[in-house]
């Protein structure tokens, strides 16, 4: 007896995976996620293959890659036999902007902990926050 591929509703789907029902419907539209098969109320039905595809696609979104690049990895997924030269080349670039976000935000928290520190906490026209805001030139890291 053959096994029968168990079905999920879009609400359904959207427990199993922690993905929001308009996100699912988001990625469909944008062709992250094809199009499900439908039942005789338009409803949409979704099989085992969806549901592994939406959990790559959330955990991906969650590690941060961008949808062109969940897009090309999902392609590169697609043929097995293919060499993964081309996920790892993906992945560094991926790696590389992680690296240069965290030395901005590193430079934003010097900066932000820097005017808080040099503020006088006493009246508004004083303050070197609000200050430093308004003239970038006062910031030491101009790169944030």
């Amino acid at each position: 007896m053959p096994s029968v591929e168990k079905e999920y509703a879009i609400g359904a789907l959207a427990r199993e995976t922690g993905v929001k029902v308009p996100t699912i419907r988001f990625y469909e539209s944008i062709g992250l996620m094809p199009q499900p098969k439908r039942t005789a109320a338009n409803r949409r039905l979704y099989g085992e293959d969806a549901l592994r595809r939406l959990k790559f696609v959330r955990h991906a979104r969650e590690l941060g890659f961008d949808v062109q690049q969940i897009r090309n990895l999902l392609g590169l997924a697609d043929d097995l036999q293919r060499p993964c030269a081309e996920v790892d080349a993906i992945a560094r670039l991926h790696l590389k902007d992680i690296d240069s976000r965290i030395k901005r935000l590193k430079a934003l928290r010097s900066e932000m902990s820097r005017m808080i520190d040099e503020c006088g906490h006493g009246k508004v026209a004083d303050c070197r926050i609000l200050e430093v805001l308004g003239n970038h030139d006062f910031c030491v890291h101009h790169a944030h």
